[in-house]
Parts: structure tokens; sequence; C-alpha cells
């Protein structure tokens, strides 16, 4: 357990009625990072502590019981979590309850990697606070609930898009919102205005087209499978490919979701690893074609995302591959100095930590950040707490 920022949670508790005492806990696929903060009076979030664990564990409950006495976090006030799906109904962050707890299980299959995590967790704090200590659910797909008409349909027949609420949900808003914040705040001449392309590269992959705050597209789509080539996910197929492969191999459609869930993507395409990092020291030709096709999807975005947003005032990276790999970054960008996007290579040769990438003589500003989910979490968890 890395723990980072340690504070004294318990002088803060209770001192005056508006100060809150935040836990967060971000469930992907295959980690966790539980965080704690702590609120002023004026609504400002101080971090206390937080933890990451890389892989998904079983004994959820002694990893929370461990976090909380090591580092005597207190008197919490609410739990926020992290949720992938929340559908058409949950575009907002919401008090976890019943019918909110139903939902985000009936969604499951539509995130299997995902939402099943994130309810084992919310019910294992349950279980650990009992019912007294309110938990928050924050929905990654609520960024997008407001997607413009064009971006968010799909052409298919309008009963059955009725039926079924068919639509493109979008995925890892959170993060996508987290860069933008961090865009505004380091361009405060512009007042939150502005156009942004903003890359999350990890085990899962999505790049959004932000204007003035506000998506107006983005790669992930129904489902987290949408867009990008990611650690285990195809991302873009034809659809058509999908049902001859069925047809030609029999399978059901729970052997298909295992396919393009967990057995493709990088993994799938080099035969070696869906790890970047493993892929970029193997050396070998299925590495090779996996990194190149990464890179081109992610670029073949971007030129999109220029024609959608009439061009771009930045392009930030962020996520486990987004912050650590110069070159994958570099292979992105790459040829696309037509579009003022110039690269400073010694800049962008460091691996980790929040700097401009990007050349003095680049029209287009380059960033690389460490996505803040977890200050979105509290963020949220504070403003649900404040309505109450």
């Amino acid at each position: 357990m890395r723990v980072v920022d340690r504070g004294a949670w318990s002088k803060a508790a209770g001192r005056r009625r508006q100060r809150m005492n935040i836990l967060t806990v971000n469930s992907g696929s295959s980690s966790v990072r539980l965080a704690a903060f702590r609120s002023s009076d004026e609504g400002r979030l101080e971090v206390v502590a937080s933890a990451h664990e890389e892989r998904a564990i079983a004994a959820q409950e002694d990893f929370l019981g461990r976090f909380i006495v090591q580092y005597g976090l207190t008197d919490v006030s609410v739990v926020a979590h992290r949720v992938v799906h929340g559908g058409a109904l949950l575009t907002g962050s919401r008090y976890v309850d019943e019918e909110v707890e139903h939902e985000i299980e009936r969604l499951e299959p539509l995130a299997p990697l995902h939402n099943e995590q994130a309810l084992s967790w919310i019910r294992s704090c349950r279980a650990h606070f009992g019912l007294r200590i309110p938990q928050v659910a924050v929905f990654d797909t609520a960024f997008y609930s407001n997607l413009p008409e064009a971006a968010r349909s799909y052409a298919l027949p309008r009963p059955m898009t009725e039926k079924y609420r068919l639509r493109r949900f979008g995925f890892h808003g959170l993060a996508h919102r987290a860069m933008w914040r961090r865009w505004t705040q380091l361009h405060e001449a512009q007042a939150g205005r502005g156009r942004i392309i903003s890359l999350q590269l990890g085990s899962g992959c999505s790049v959004t087209a932000t204007r003035d705050g506000a998506a107006l597209d983005t790669s992930m789509g129904f489902s987290p499978l949408e867009g990008l080539v990611m650690a285990t996910r195809c991302g873009d197929i034809d659809a058509g490919l999908l049902t001859y492969l069925q047809r030609s191999e029999g399978l059901t459609p729970d052997q298909t979701d295992r396919m393009l869930e967990k057995q493709s993507g990088l993994l799938g395409m080099s035969g070696v690893s869906g790890d970047m990092r493993e892929l970029l020291v193997d050396g070998g030709e299925g590495a090779r074609q996996a990194i190149e096709l990464f890179c081109y999807r992610a670029r073949k975005y971007v030129g999109a995302y220029l024609a959608v947003l009439g061009g771009t005032d930045g392009i930030v990276f962020g996520g486990g591959i987004g912050e650590h790999a110069p070159q994958v970054r570099e292979r992105i960008l790459s040829g696309m100095e037509w579009c003022g996007v110039v690269l400073d290579k010694a800049a962008n040769g460091t691996a980790g930590g929040e700097r401009r990438i990007s050349s003095e003589k680049s029209a287009v500003d380059v960033w690389v950040f460490s996505v803040d989910e977890a200050g979105e979490l509290a963020r949220e968890a504070l403003a649900v707490m404040t309505r109450r």
C-alpha cells in the first residue's frame, strides 16, 4: 500500500458542520485507488491519504479496514464511489439507495469489467461503516449525458433505440473532466473557455473533444468497447465481422463478450501482453503491430476531433500510458505539424509528472497531466452533501 500526503484527519472532524471527511473509492477493471480528503468551511479539499493496489482484490474489507485504521481516518462523513456506467437514468451523482444500486446492477452487462467491481465496493463499505455513513455514486457517463444528438445517436431502427434507450453514453468522464479542470487552471486568462482534445490512455482508453467545459464527442459509446485499441478490448470493429465470427465459430453472446472484452486489444493482437510497458521492450513483430495500431487509432481520433472542434487550443494526455510512455505520445502526434502540433522532444522524453511537452513553435499546447479522478469524486460528494 502506497500512501501520500498524510494528515491529521481526526483533528478536522466535527469542528464545524460544513466540514466533511470524504473517503473516495476508484475501482477499475484491474486496480483500486482509495483516497481521503478533508474539506474546509469554504469547500476547499485537502488530500489526507491515498493508496493504490494494482490488481483487483478479493479481500476488500480487509484492505479498506487497514487503510482506515493505519492512517487514523476516523469520522468519515461520506464515501464516494466511481461507477463507470449510469445509463440513461443516472445522469448525475446520486446517493446510493436501493433504486440506484439496482440500476447499477442492471447495467452490469454493459460494463462487465467495472460496474460489478463498483457494486462490490459499495457493499464492502456498507458492511464496514453500516447504514449511518451515506455513500454517493459518481458516474463516468454523466459528463456525456448532454452530448449533441448527432454524437450520441446510432443509425438503428427508431423503435429499437427507444425501447432499449440505445445511445452513445461515453465513459472515463471523471478523467476527462479532471483534465479539462486542470487545463482551465493553467489557462486562467481564457476564463473557462477553449477547445481541448483529451486522451485518457491506460488499461482502458478514450479520447474526448471538449469545448468550454462541455463534451462534444467521445470515442467510447454504448459500452466501453467502442473507440481506441485498449489492453484487452478491441475498440472500433465492423459489426458484420462479429456476426460472421458468431456464425463461423458458433460463438454464444457470452463467448463473444469474453473475446471482445478480455482477449482482444493489445493482448490479442500481440499474442504477448496487454501491458504497454511489456510491449515496448518486447521487440517482436506482434508487439510492434499492436503498438502501431494503438497509436494509429488514437491519431485518427485526434484528427477527427480537430474537425469536430474546428481546431483546438490544446491536446492533453493522461492515464498510465498517457503519462508514462513518451514513445507512444510521440507516435500518436507524429506528422501533425500541419495542424500546428510541434513536440519538444526533450520535454516529451521524460516519463511521469505534469508538464508541457509542446515546442515554443507549436500553435497548439500539448500537456501531460496526472489525472485527479479522486479529486473529482470528492468534489461531487461534497456537492451532493451540500445540496442535502
